[in-house]
């Protein structure tokens, strides 16, 4: 597959604009910062965030350029506040490899989560938490030795971030980490991270093909990238198309802001479902 040399200039506008974001918010005050981290740099964060698989599978230059694109996805990762991009890689193969595997697969819940967050409270605090469930899970389901680009990146993220303190002020450093906290916990377009992964129906996984996959690279495609994994997000449209006898038939949800709601407030559902989850075809 040809790479899709539009994701250089995509990512890199976003990562520009959360850049100029920093200087904007240094002098808001405490409230109105929290608001524009929620509204707008939550959404920045988040899309960054789900434009690092596009960059995983090298789609920005190409199999041939291979450690371009790792770079690439440090400076993609400036923006966050903590590092991940160069981690997310190794087990983002793992979980097309192993698709819902417990052990390796580190998108899938541990027991204990679908055991303790099985009210509506809970379920809700788990959503609202889920970027520290997401960065912490690895550690205890599947470690991994370091290696010397996750350095390299965690040597990176840490300057900028020292630098963002030292240019702009602790206002703008707390906007950039809330962002990410923010954008992947309560927040309309985190409804991705649990339909594309909760059993919302017997047996069937669900997904979304609404206008916020515009601001996300397509994500709401899982089970096309799963049977495709070579074709860049923005041609994932094209398959279904293509494909429609298979894909039209599967189940979708219409707003990942319900997928919430539903998730919270639905006593069938839990943060294991996902365990129940049948290999794509099956």
């Amino acid at each position: 597959m040809k790479p899709d040399r539009n994701l250089i200039w995509i990512v890199t506008a976003i990562v520009l604009t959360q850049l100029a974001s920093l200087y904007l918010v240094k002098d808001l005050d405490w409230k109105r910062l929290i608001f524009c981290a929620y509204v707008f740099g939550g959404s920045i964060n988040h899309s960054l965030i789900l434009g690092s698989p596009e960059i995983c599978h090298n789609f920005p230059f190409g199999h041939h350029r291979a450690l371009w694109n790792r770079w690439f996805r440090i400076f993609a990762n400036l923006p966050i506040g903590v590092l991940y991009s160069i981690s997310f890689k190794r087990y983002h193969m793992d979980h097309h490899r192993y698709l819902g595997a417990d052990g390796i697969d580190v998108g899938v819940p541990r027991d204990l989560e679908g055991w303790f967050f099985c009210t509506t409270f809970r379920r809700l605090v788990w959503v609202a938490f889920q970027p520290l469930f997401i960065t912490f899970r690895p550690l205890f389901i599947n470690p991994k030795p370091i290696s010397d680009l996750e350095t390299i990146n965690a040597v990176a993220q840490i300057a900028f971030d020292l630098i963002v303190y030292s240019v702009f002020g602790i206002k703008s450093l707390v906007y950039m980490l809330a962002s990410s906290m923010l954008g992947l916990g309560l927040h309309p377009i985190s409804g991705n991270l649990i339909g594309d992964h909760c059993l919302f129906l017997k047996e069937h996984k669900t997904f979304y093909y609404g206008p916020l996959n515009l601001l996300t690279f397509n994500v709401g495609y899982p089970t096309e990238h799963h049977d495709f994994p070579n074709i860049p997000g923005k041609d994932l449209p094209l398959v279904r198309k293509i494909a429609a006898e298979y894909y039209d038939k599967l189940p979708h949800h219409i707003s990942w802001v319900k997928v919430l709601y539903d998730f919270v407030m639905d006593n069938t559902i839990n943060p294991y479902s996902p365990k129940k989850m049948l290999p794509e075809g099956k």
